[in-house]
């Protein structure tokens, strides 16, 4: 009887786990460096959607700068997306360490 409820628990779980994968999908998050001359936006599932640039940060004699921003950009923007997930998902990771089930 134990297992079954395990089962169950597991089923119900997996079904939650699915529709948290569908709303982070539908979800953004932004993340602006430089003063916002540079801003990246992502899905919560970590899918870049855009990545915006001020026109006054375009210098083709500091090109480096305008690299150094988009990277910036990109990495918090994904930093964003994981504890977007990571809050999404804490309910049910917690639930399966509470059953012995830790990830």
């Amino acid at each position: 009887m134990k297992l079954n409820n395990i089962m169950k628990q597991a089923r119900q779980m997996q079904s939650q786990m699915m529709q948290i994968q569908e709303k982070l999908a539908n979800e953004t998050v932004e993340a602006s460096v430089g003063g916002g001359m540079v801003t990246s936006t992502f899905t919560g599932q970590g899918d870049i959607v855009s990545i915006k640039i001020d026109p006054e940060v375009i210098n083709p004699d500091d090109k480096e700068m305008l690299e150094d921003l988009i990277v910036s950009a990109v990495n918090e923007g994904l930093k964003k997306s994981r504890e977007l997930m990571n809050s999404k998902m804490g309910s049910i990771t917690g639930a399966l360490g509470a059953m012995g089930m830790g990830l």
